[in-house]
C-alpha cells in the first residue's frame, strides 16, 4: 500500500507533540482553534465577524484541515448571508496557513443538523446550498472542500460513503470529494467494499482503531489494516491522517502518536 503521507487531526495544544511523535503533517481543526473569536466571543459582528488566526499559528503552512463550522452557526436554517459571511471570514484565515490546494474536511455534524421535522429532501437541497458556498468561496482561497459522512450519533444528514456520493450527484454538487472516516463507516456498518466501489470519489481519509482509540490500544482490533487495504484498492494514494482520542497529557499523547504511526508504517502502508 502506498501513501503520500501520514498525518494527525489535533488542536494547537498537541502540535508539538504531533510533530515530535515523527508524524508527516498536522492536520489542524479550524473552528475555535485555528480560527477563533477573540475573548470568546464575537464581537456583536455575528458569525462572519470578529474571527482571527490563532497566533501559534502564524507563519505555518498544513495540508489539511478539519472542524469548519462551529456548532452554534445552523447552517439549514440561518440566513444564507450569515453562512456566507462566515466561510468568507474564515476561510481567508485557513489560506494565510495552507499550502497550496489544502483540503478542509467538511463534517460540523452539529452545525449542519436538520431541525426536528424538516423533510430529508428540503435538508438535503439547503445542505447543498451551503456546501456551494463552501466550495467555491474555499475555491477562491485555493483550498478543497472534502465532504464527511458523520454517524447518525452526531448529524442527521448523511451518513456513508454511499449515501454522500448519491446526494452529491443528485444535487450535482461537483468538485468535492468524499472522506472516508472508519470511525463512521464502523458506527454506520457501511461494508469496506464501498470504498473499491467508490474509490474514485475519496479524497481524503481518517483512520483510528475501535471507537477513535488510537491504534494498538487496548480492545482494539486490526480493522482499520482493511480498511486502509480497501481504500487503497479503490487507487486512493493521498494521504492518511489518525483521528484519534488522544491522552489528555501532552507527553502520554505523543506516545500513543507515536505508537500508533509506528503501527501504520508498520503495516505495509508506504509513501510515495
Amino acid at each position: 500500500m502506498s501513501f503520500t503521507g501520514f498525518g494527525v487531526v489535533a488542536g494547537a495544544a498537541l502540535t508539538e507533540a504531533v510533530r515530535r511523535a515523527g508524524a508527516d503533517h498536522v492536520e489542524p481543526t479550524i473552528a475555535g482553534n485555528l480560527a477563533i473569536r477573540p475573548n470568546g466571543h464575537d464581537g456583536g459582528h455575528g458569525h462572519g465577524g470578529g474571527w482571527v488566526l490563532d497566533d501559534g499559528y502564524t507563519g505555518d503552512r498544513f495540508p489539511s484541515f478539519a472542524i469548519l463550522v462551529p456548532g452554534d452557526l445552523p447552517l439549514l436554517t440561518a440566513d444564507p448571508d450569515a453562512v456566507r459571511d462566515y466561510f468568507e471570514a474564515v476561510l481567508p484565515i485557513v489560506h494565510s496557513v495552507a499550502d497550496p490546494g489544502a483540503k478542509i474536511v467538511f463534517g460540523s455534524g452539529t452545525a449542519r443538523t436538520a431541525p426536528d421535522g424538516m423533510p430529508e429532501t428540503e435538508a438535503h437541497r439547503r445542505f447543498a446550498e451551503v456546501l456551494r458556498t463552501a466550495r467555491d468561496t474555499a475555491a477562491a482561497n485555493d483550498l478543497r472542500i472534502v465532504l464527511e459522512p458523520l454517524s447518525r450519533s452526531e448529524t442527521n444528514v448523511l451518513h456513508s460513503v454511499a449515501e454522500t456520493v448519491r446526494f452529491l450527484d443528485d444535487a450535482a454538487v461537483d468538485g468535492v470529494d468524499v472522506v472516508a472516516d472508519l470511525f463512521h463507516i464502523r458506527n454506520e456498518g457501511e461494508s469496506l467494499d464501498v470504498l473499491r466501489e467508490h474509490g474514485a470519489r475519496i479524497g481524503h481519509v481518517h483512520v483510528s482503531d475501535r471507537d477513535r482509540r488510537p491504534l494498538g490500544a487496548e480492545g482494539g482490533d486490526d480493522v482499520w489494516r482493511d480498511f486502509l487495504a480497501a481504500v487503497h484498492d479503490g487507487g486512493y494514494r493521498g494521504p492518511v491522517s489518525l483521528e484519534c482520542n488522544w491522552s489528555p497529557t501532552p507527553d502520554a499523547a505523543e506516545a500513543e502518536i507515536r505508537r500508533s504511526l509506528d503501527l501504520l508504517r508498520g503495516s505495509g502502508a508506504e509513501l510515495v
